[in-house]
């Protein structure tokens, strides 16, 4: 009997069955808390690997909740598009949607009660001032000169507030914590500021809004959120989640607990907002989902599958300590599951004419090609042959370098499928450049076999000059030049690192069987790489995105 290889638990599984060893009855219930600014990254799939995973290895459930507290950025695009990619990364959250505007109401009477019991005040410091109060880490903050107002007071004014009685940013709700504590993120933090903004769902109801970390691990505990899986850089933030919770929680309430893990960074890509906001602004990059982008619908539009997305996610697992990923390493996950499922067509990118002197005028073959030799479910396919063919203009030389073993006057070569082909002649153009290449064929060697015994070394593909489709082939590559884009000269910024030749356009000519394609359809185009159909792409002209190329440079680094 095979031994079955048990795959090991990362740290957050570890600790969450140590916890169901104790309480077996216990649920587990995770979220993902995108807030809807923007479009998600492939740092956010890991993310949402994470916590639906969890759910579903443990039995449990897994929300979808909208931090939307700062109504100025939000946006319900964000919010569709978030649903879309989540959907195609193949998970269905619990119920419906939530939004942390469901609990306004609620958090508003969690503020109230933080003043009552004397652990808030409304403070009228400036952003500014309130940034220079803080102090350092080694030098204590300054208390503001408003702490110190009744509880009376402060209800009074949070009240007016509320009700639009001061303009926006004068004043502000802080907690009472504590001015001296090296954590600053635990000194005097705001809860709620003015904000006089249209929101994507509450409309104008409210002019204040609560913060982030306010309204984070109050959301969770309303929702019975067990585990709330945060990125490193919240784990600062983590005695303040608990703080908050100490306010609110009664004895015996399930409380959420945060655990925090290593983001993604991947090299020659930026996964900043901010950033990617800039790019899409900049008009660097045509759109959120132009292919060059690490968003979910770029690298989707550029034909990433799902199934490539969540192995990526699997294989890398989940650390306490932050690295860098290999792009290269994301490209194997994709070409690993694409040359499973990926049907295969001839296509030529630069295409030289090819005549076979000998061949029948006006006559057509149907060629029979295996469609994935990886699927035999996928059956074969029936590619039209004829006497004016083109090939790639990198498989003729006029005089070959060493160990060429394509097309030059003289050699033969079999055209793949079908006949040995030898080059006898070729045409220059009054440049001197190669415009036609003249060969004669053996037509008993079809099936690849010459009866004389004789063999050749090379085989090169084809389209039938007669029959092929013309299209749109957009050929991508990396957006920047550097493994790390902002490490540029001094005073200059990351742009100075974009890859100029991270898109080129160009007309190629493919096997006419790709007619009847579908959009996101993926294809192996032989020799060349992965391509997938663009949403651009009309019956009169088909778009093909270049996916990745066959060469998998991440096996040759790690042999």
């Amino acid at each position: 009997m095979e031994s079955v290889e048990k795959k090991s638990l990362n740290f957050i599984e570890q600790i969450i069955e140590k916890e169901l060893s104790v309480n077996p009855q216990n649920k587990i219930i995770t979220r993902f808390p995108p807030e809807p600014n923007g479009y998600l990254h492939i740092g956010h799939a890991k993310s949402i690997c994470l916590n639906f995973g969890l759910a579903n290895k443990y039995g449990g459930k897994c929300n979808l909740r909208f931090d939307d507290t700062n109504p100025a950025k939000e946006d319900t695009e964000y919010v569709n598009s978030i649903m879309d990619d989540i959907k195609w990364l193949g998970f269905e959250w619990n119920g419906e949607p939530r939004y942390a505007s469901d609990y306004f109401d609620q958090l508003y009477s969690w503020a109230e009660l933080l003043i009552k019991k004397n652990k808030a005040y409304v403070c009228d410091m400036s952003a500014d001032e309130v940034a220079q109060s803080r102090g350092t880490p080694t030098v204590p903050g300054k208390e503001s000169p408003y702490r110190n107002r009744s509880i009376e007071e402060n209800l009074e004014l949070f009240s007016k507030m509320k009700d639009g009685g001061f303009p926006d940013g004068t004043k502000t709700l802080r907690a009472k914590t504590d001015m001296s504590t090296p954590n600053m993120q635990m000194r005097d933090p705001v809860l709620y500021r003015i904000l006089r903004s249209h929101h994507h769902r509450t409309g104008d109801k409210w002019c204040i809004y609560p913060m982030y970390d306010f309204a984070h691990g109050q959301s969770d505990f309303i929702e019975g959120i067990t585990h709330s899986i945060c990125t490193l850089e919240f784990e600062i933030h983590r005695p303040l989640y608990d703080w908050f919770l100490d306010q609110i929680c009664e004895e015996g309430q399930i409380r959420p607990r945060q655990i925090e893990f290593a983001r993604l960074n991947l090299t020659y890509t930026v996964m900043s907002k901010r950033i990617l906001l800039d790019l899409v602004k900049s008009k660097t990059v045509s759109g959120w989902d132009d292919p060059r982008m690490p968003t979910i619908c770029g690298i989707r539009r550029r034909g990433y599958t799902s199934e490539a997305v969540r192995s990526f996610a699997e294989k890398i697992g989940v650390s306490k300590t932050d690295s860098t990923v290999d792009f290269a390493f994301l490209e194997h996950c994709v070409r690993e599951d694409l040359n499973k499922k990926a049907k295969r067509v001839m296509a030529v990118l630069n295409p030289l004419k090819l005549t076979i002197k000998n061949y029948p005028e006006n006559q057509t073959e149907e060629i029979e090609l295996i469609n994935n030799p990886e699927d035999e479910t996928a059956g074969k396919r029936k590619v039209p042959f004829s006497k004016t063919l083109y090939i790639e203009r990198e498989d003729f030389a006029e005089v070959p370098p060493p160990k060429y073993h394509r097309l030059f006057p003289g050699n033969e070569v079999r055209l793949r499928g079908t006949y040995f082909v030898k080059c006898t002649d070729f045409i220059k153009d009054s440049s001197g450049n190669i415009t036609e290449v003249i060969c004669e064929y053996d037509p008993q060697t079809k099936t690849g076999y010459s009866p004389d015994g004789r063999k050749v070394k090379g085989t090169i593909h084809w389209v039938s000059a007669d029959h092929a489709l013309q299209i749109e082939t957009r050929l991508y590559d990396k957006l920047f030049l550097k493994e790390n884009p902002f490490n540029t000269e001094e005073g200059k910024d990351y742009k100075t690192n974009i890859n100029p030749d991270s898109l080129k356009v160009i007309k190629a000519y493919i096997e006419p069987t790709v007619s009847s394609c579908a959009i996101s359809e993926s294809y192996q185009f032989e020799r060349h790489g992965y391509f997938c159909v663009d949403y651009d792409s009309t019956p009169e002209k088909i778009v093909f995105n270049k996916t990745v190329s066959l060469k998998d440079s991440f096996n040759k680094i790690n042999k």
